[in-house]
Parts: structure tokens; sequence; C-alpha cells
């Protein structure tokens, strides 16, 4: 089963600050930082060092050729990606603190003016038993899926950041989703604080047919399937550099174990140590670990 990723292409522009800037405060940084990013790109490359056969759609501007060379050189497809003549590469601008922490906000670029063209031909050649998967950083969000589920496809979607522009989704036609308490919330119609057992038996409800997994940062993840016991998973404790893009590198890792027919126990404790791994290394996409080093790093763990 191969994997297509229609998701976003990023330059991230990362600033070291001591707290986050405030209303009405001006800071200065400690350094300043580019690295690839956007969600579609790491959980691509994520997908493919987990050893995924993974094809990304999305679109640059002239500027963002090295991120498709960056995809190329991780094993990606890149042969669906597309360059807009006018508009720029979609970037972030990151602020992270002293603990690794971060906020960011997005300028979509290129990754917002895909067209009817684009999105149409990125599908050809994929059929029944292939996996579609998206996040919410691109426009035309439920066309992409619509045309998946044309295609006979599994849809795995990472609801990112979550808005009004998910309403335009299918999210009946979603297999898998993949989420954090934030986002459950707003999908649920709950308060940010509604805890995490209110979101299971909402989630529960309201997606019977899909695997939910809810991401919960260093209390680990969950599983929630109708009928079936919730199936947990702790997180790995290590020393934080840098969370940008450590979910990301589970979506990819947990969607990549998935599609290899590994039971949900062994995907998500999989999932769990490549982002351990990468949130103690700068960047995003730079930080996503191989196989082997999560295969090794779960293999000391447990015997300890």
């Amino acid at each position: 089963m191969r994997i297509l990723n229609f998701g976003s292409l990023n330059a991230d522009y990362v600033y070291d600050v001591e707290h986050f800037v405030r209303a009405g405060e001006t800071i200065s940084s400690k350094s300043l930082n580019r690295y690839p990013g956007g969600k579609g790109l790491n959980q691509s490359i994520a997908l493919s060092l987990a050893g995924a056969e993974v094809f990304h759609a999305g679109q640059v501007g002239r500027d963002g050729r090295f991120l498709v060379d960056l995809l190329a050189s991780k094993g990606v497809d890149t042969s669906r990606i597309a360059v807009d003549g006018e508009a720029s590469t979609g970037h972030a601008i990151i602020q992270r603190d002293e603990r690794g922490d971060n906020c960011i906000i997005l300028h979509g670029g290129a990754n917002q003016s895909l067209g009817e063209g684009t999105i149409g031909s990125a599908f050809s050649g994929f059929a029944s038993g292939d996996w579609l998967l998206v996040q919410n950083e691109v426009n035309g969000l439920g066309r992409i899926v619509d045309a998946g589920k044309r295609s006979g496809m599994c849809i795995a979607l990472n609801p990112s950041p979550a808005d009004e522009r998910l309403s335009t989704v299918d999210l009946g036609a979603v297999d898998l989703l993949v989420l954090n308490e934030l986002e459950a919330a707003w999908l649920c119609g709950a308060r940010p604080d509604a805890g995490v057992a209110t979101l299971e038996r909402i989630l529960g409800e309201r997606f019977p047919h899909a695997t939910t997994v809810l991401t919960l940062g260093k209390s680990g993840s969950r599983c929630i399937r109708a009928s079936e016991p919730v199936v947990v998973q702790e997180s790995y404790a290590v020393e934080t550099a840098d969370t940008t893009g450590a979910g990301d590198t589970y979506t990819g890792y947990l969607l990549a174990g998935i599609v290899e027919g590994e039971p949900i126990e062994v995907a998500m404790r999989r999932a769990a140590a490549a982002s351990a791994i990468a949130v103690t290394r700068p960047g995003a996409a730079t930080s996503i670990p191989t196989r082997y080093e999560v295969e090794a790093f779960i293999s000391e763990r447990e015997e300890r």
C-alpha cells in the first residue's frame, strides 16, 4: 500500500527567545535559524524514514526548490509537487522559549493557491487500499478528501490547525484521526479544559467508524476505537530541546505502522519513541529520526 500525503511545504524561521512575546511588548531574539518545515513536509519525511512508500502532493513558490530537493533526498516521491510562479513559498514564524516550547504564526503562501488541476492530477495511479494523508494547511481540503474517497483510498486526517475550514471536509469519510487535546476540543465543541475522559467519550460517539488517536504530549497517547478498550501509550522521558515537529513525527510513524499492518499498540510505541527522539533535537524536519534510530531507542529502554 502506498501513501499520498497532500500537505504543506514551508520554510520555518525559528527565533530563540527567553519567553513568548506578549501584546505591546518588543523583545530581542537570541538567534535565528531557517529550517524546512510545514506539517505536510514533516509528515512525509517521517513516513519515509519509517519505511513507508510515500508520495507528496502540494505546491511551492519559485523560492521553494530546496524543500522539494530535501523530500527527494529522504526517499519521498516529489513528482506531484507543483510550482506557483506568482506566490511565495509558505513559511512559519516560530518563537522557541528556553524550555523548548514553541508558538507559531503561519503564512500559507503557495500552500493556499492550489488549483483544481493540481488537485485532480495528484490522484493519478492511486486506488483502493492506498492511503491519503491530509492536514489543514492547504486550500481545497474538502475537495482533496472527496477525491481520495472517490479513488477508494483510506483517509487519515491530522486536523491541524483546527479551524472553520474543517467544515468543508466530510469527517465521516475519515478512517484514521490523529489529533491533540486542543484540536479534539475544537472538533468536539468542548471547552479546552474539558478533560481527556470527556474528549474520549465525544470522539467515540462522533467518529464511531474511525480509529482515533489522541496525543497528549508528556502524558502519552490514547487510541479510541468503537467497542474496544482504550489503548494507552506512555511517553518516553527525555531532555527536551525543541518540540517543533514532534506531533508530525508521531503522525508519520503511526501511519507507517498501521499501513505496514502492525497492531496499533506496536505502531503507537514506535511513534512515541520517534517523537521522543525528535524533541531532543532542534528544528522540525531535521529532527526526525530514522527507523534504525527508533528501534535502537526502544531496545535500549526495554533493556533498562
